[in-house]
């Protein structure tokens, strides 16, 4: 370890204010809309606000007791939990049978599958599928399309090939076969790169809201969280007019509400999962 010198303290000093900087730029906005989602309307004054003006559950109050929010998050919830779930167990056996060098065909399909990262068919090829597999105007719509991620696949390739070669070997002895090696030997290792993809795709999940726009439209029953949060946000809604609304709270208020409670289940997402990311690499291996 050397002796710091007077331009490293000027150096990792830059660092620190810069990232302090970094940070509240960055976190300032969600506190803003905290803050204003829990103010009493009475007590705005407009400007800057760091902490809730009064304090009112109004919002919140009037927000989940509109069904459609309800609805919005049990689909949301259903499509984040369905889909990672979904995607792992189809990702994740494709990028072991990529890391076969013995499987016929394995170098087109490698190429075969990037490829498609860098092309794919556009929107309305995508769309005239859908109708044509009858996934349009169902839940499904949100699962099957986005049952395989090439992006991800390679991630678990890589990993799966990063690891010692004499784990297959033990397994091969011990008369494993190919589906066994991988759900009882691969699979558990992997947990570490599978924590990551599985935080990847569940906020990816919970934050899509494109595809109900263009899918989901038209049925109401299948409105995402992220959905009803776009329209509330680029629409006047009907409570704007409301006596209720009025007396309590904004339409501004409203949308902060709504906008904290689609932010919070991600929010407290990432420190659950973040645990296993850092797991021991060889939990599950086999041992002599």
């Amino acid at each position: 370890m050397r002796n710091r010198t007077f331009g490293d303290v000027i150096f990792e000093s830059f660092n620190y204010v810069f990232m302090i900087i970094i940070g509240i730029v960055t976190f300032f906005p969600f506190l803003y809309i905290v803050s204003y989602s829990l103010s009493d309307p009475n007590k705005l004054t407009g400007g800057l606000l760091l902490f809730p003006a009064g304090f009112s559950l109004d919002a919140y109050k009037i927000a989940f007791s509109d069904p459609a929010i309800l609805k919005g998050i049990g689909i949301s919830f259903l499509r984040t939990t369905i889909g990672p779930a979904v995607m792992v167990f189809f990702t994740s056996m494709a990028a072991y049978c990529l890391t076969r060098e013995e499987f016929m065909g394995v170098k087109f399909f490698r190429k075969f599958f990037v490829f498609t990262m860098y092309f794919s068919s556009g929107l309305i090829p995508l769309y005239i599928l859908a109708v044509n597999l009858k996934l349009s105007g169902t839940f499904w719509i949100y699962i099957i399309p986005l049952s395989v991620s090439v992006f991800n696949m390679v991630l678990i390739k890589t990993f799966i090939e990063s690891l010692p070669k004499s784990l297959e070997e033990a397994a091969r002895v011990d008369g494993a076969n190919d589906f066994v090696l991988f759900w009882r030997v691969i699979f558990p290792i992997c947990s570490p790169v599978i924590a990551a993809v599985v935080l990847f795709t569940a906020v990816m999940q919970w934050n899509m809201f494109i595809d109900t726009e263009i899918y989901n439209a038209m049925n109401p029953e299948l409105f995402t969280l992220q959905y009803i949060l776009y329209q509330t946000l680029s629409t006047t809604t009907n409570m704007e007019n409301s006596k209720e609304l009025i007396n309590h709270i904004t339409p501004q208020g409203l949308k902060m509400a709504i906008t904290v409670i689609t932010v919070l289940p991600i929010l407290f997402l990432y420190p659950f999962l973040q645990r296993y990311l850092a797991k021991g690499l060889m939990v599950g291996s086999i041992k002599g």
